[in-house]
């Protein structure tokens, strides 16, 4: 086939591709252990409350109203009033429906936001900065131009019982004339690093000085699903972009991701929306509105979702530190999100090698060298690195930690 350089570009084999194609062939293997994706835990808790709303919905005729109508290319006005609604009474934000649009998941607002803010100008090309590294895998190959991204590396704190943690190095982080956006996660995908409040103040105001905006993905954040063990307030002004998604609500089906912007920045991705997608899809912002408007999201994210991936990722890290009692073990202090960042110094192979041996073994991580985009070469602590989730049944995370720690030694 005769592809375009654009039809080129995306026919090329990606970081995020790769991980899909795992996530889908791991599902179709039923002895396969999945400690790679992102898929959110099948919570029973928060499955029987979603099973109950859309029931209810289903009676009321709500839910077939939803899928048998297009929404406006905003997103869900129902949905999109009550957001607002909810954020001001939450934090006071000051902010209208019209400073909300919906996407087809946070990653197509990614690609739209991203390509709207860097690449190929009248003057020059600007690039998106990414502040500190390792970041979420979704972003590298999102651009339709080459070198869309600018990285720093992070400052590394190195703590007591195998911990340690990563640091925006402020000394060296330069915006320049050609930056068009600056971008973090939090928390961070795949550390589970938090960016303090006083850090986005920092970045905030890098941002207003160089005038682009900051973009906080903020997929596992405050206040849903509030995967986030520390206690940080949502960051948001008329400079920012916050991006949330219903994904690890427990709703990855639903494709549906929100965004908070200035009217600026929604109009570009309504108008975008419209071309490339007419409307983004009604079912998810149905039943997410219907447990907004009952006051019931609020309670299911700090009672049940919070509690459960805290819990769950104790015992990930207890049973880390018995099965590789090793000074070389090194796991990033977990602050939030559905991962542990682990770093093996000192390993013989690269991660890429382990994750094939792994694979041998049927279990699924993901290599950490997708994990820094914007970096000119793979470093050595990035080959030494993997991304792996606690999300799996306690007997299938217990497997998987035995079946790396048995690897991982072979290659120490």
């Amino acid at each position: 086939m005769k592809f375009s350089e654009f039809g080129q570009r995306f026919n090329a084999y990606s970081g995020i591709t790769h991980l899909m194609d795992d996530l889908n062939e791991g599902l179709l293997q039923d002895d396969m252990i999945m400690l790679g994706g992102g898929n959110p835990a099948a919570i029973p808790e928060v499955l029987e409350k979603l099973q109950q709303t859309v029931d209810e919905l289903l009676q009321r005729g709500d839910l077939i109203r939803a899928l048998a109508n297009y929404d406006g290319p905003q997103g869900k006005q129902a949905f999109l009033e009550t957001l607002a609604d909810y954020f001001n009474q939450q934090y006071n934000w000051g902010i209208t429906s019209k400073n909300i649009a919906l996407s087809h998941g946070s990653q197509s607002a990614f690609f739209a936001l991203f390509n709207s803010f860097a690449g190929t100008t009248g003057k020059g090309k600007r690039h998106i900065l990414l502040p500190i590294t390792p970041e979420y895998i979704g972003y590298s190959d999102v651009g339709i131009e080459d070198d869309l991204f600018v990285s720093r590396e992070p400052t590394i704190e190195r703590l007591e019982d195998h911990f340690f943690k990563y640091h925006i190095d402020f000394k060296h982080l330069n915006v320049t004339k050609d930056t068009g956006l600056i971008c973090v996660s939090r928390p961070t995908n795949p550390s589970g690093n938090v960016l303090t409040d006083h850090e986005c103040q920092q970045l905030d105001a890098l941002a207003q000085k160089h005038d682009i905006p900051l973009l906080v993905d903020n997929a596992y954040g405050t206040p849903f699903p509030h995967i986030i063990f520390n206690d940080v307030l949502p960051f948001w002004n008329d400079n920012t972009i916050v991006c949330l998604s219903l994904s690890k609500l427990g709703l990855p089906g639903v494709r549906t991701g929100i965004v908070i912007a200035n009217e600026e920045v929604i109009k570009l991705l309504s108008n975008l929306t419209a071309i490339t997608s007419l409307a983004p899809g009604g079912v998810g912002p149905v039943v997410v509105n219907e447990l907004l408007k009952k006051r019931q999201l609020t309670a299911l994210c700090d009672d049940i979702i919070r509690p459960f991936y805290q819990e769950r990722c104790q015992l990930a890290v207890k049973w880390l530190q018995q099965s590789l009692d090793d000074q070389r073990l090194h796991i990033h202090l977990p602050e939030g999100a559905i991962f542990l960042w682990l770093w093996f110094e000192g390993l013989s192979i690269t991660t890429s090698d382990l994750y094939q041996e792994l694979k041998k073994e049927k279990l699924l991580v993901v290599p950490g060298k997708y994990f820094f985009p914007g970096q000119k070469t793979v470093s050595d602590h990035a080959q030494s690195c993997i991304r792996m989730n606690y999300v799996q049944s306690e007997a299938d995370l217990r497997k998987g930690i035995e079946i790396l720690a048995r690897v991982v030694k072979k290659y120490w």
